[in-house]
């Protein structure tokens, strides 16, 4: 699994309900350059699954994502 302390963006979108993560994540990665990664931590129980469809729809890369105690994290790389 990649390690979540490797990213150049964060994107904390704890408290926000559906569907405000998910187009926060789709601003924040056309803010980076191609192959940057994206940390994206989330508390909305749809953003696992939201999120995660997103990135293989979209070119981008789901490096890793993980759940802990309803806090949902997110490692995108950005494709083209």
């Amino acid at each position: 699994m990649s390690n979540f302390s490797e990213y150049q963006q964060h994107l904390d979108a704890s408290g926000l309900a559906c569907p405000m993560p998910l187009l926060k994540t789709k601003l924040a990665l056309r803010e980076l350059s191609v192959g940057q990664v994206l940390l994206v931590t989330a508390t909305d129980s749809g953003s696992w699954r939201d999120i995660r469809k997103y990135a293989d729809m979209s070119g981008h890369e789901l490096l890793a994502a993980d759940e802990v105690n309803g806090r949902y994290q997110f490692l995108i790389r950005k494709g083209v």
